[in-house]
């Protein structure tokens, strides 16, 4: 593997974990509806788990509703119990064919309890985009050692690889910055 190859690597596993991050931000609710909110939950169509987005149309009705439309009658009924049995705290109403899922309002207590989670998933982020900046310097330290790269190049290539370490744990702040005040406003 190649000096480039080291650097592109890292740069591609530290922008997965900012999209892992992403997508577990999604999960931890707002007092605002989101479509993404119902995207962890699955639905049984007939013996297979589905996630709900591929057995019904799911809309926004207005900032505090989400709207969830089967593309089939009878699976009106499974997507309600699968809403209701999920760990998102939700209780879904059907209107026909429409379910209508409104968000209940946060408490103080919980939109804080919320942060602290928001929180320790920046950490965990972190942390993962550290562990793939130590494996980068070591597989440069290692072609160093195997004779392929000079120790000017490595120590370029390591200082590099902080830029890039620094520019994605700074993303991942903004993130929890943002993701933090989205909780904090009422």
């Amino acid at each position: 593997m190649s000096i480039i190859e080291i650097k592109q690597n890292a740069d591609l596993k530290m922008q997965q974990s900012i999209d892992a991050f992403k997508n577990s931000l999604t999960k931890i609710r707002t007092g605002r509806a989101s479509p993404g909110l119902l995207d962890t939950v699955h639905v049984d169509y007939y013996g297979s788990m589905l996630p709900i987005s591929q057995v019904a149309n799911v809309s926004m009705l207005d900032s505090r509703t989400i709207g969830v439309t089967p593309w089939e009658k009878g699976m009106g009924a499974k997507i309600e119990k699968a809403i209701r049995d999920s760990d998102l705290g939700l209780n879904p109403a059907s209107q026909g064919e429409l379910i209508r899922v409104p968000m209940p309002a946060m408490s103080e207590e919980r939109r804080k309890e919320l942060t602290k989670v928001v929180r320790a998933e920046g950490e965990h982020a972190k942390v993962a985009i550290r562990n793939l900046r130590r494996d980068a310097n070591e597989q440069l330290k290692k072609l160093v050692k195997d004779k392929l790269a000079s120790e000017d190049d490595e120590r370029r290539s390591i200082d590099e690889v902080q830029k890039s370490t620094d520019r994605f744990i700074t993303d991942v702040d903004k993130l929890v910055v943002g993701k933090v005040q989205d909780l904090m406003s009422v």
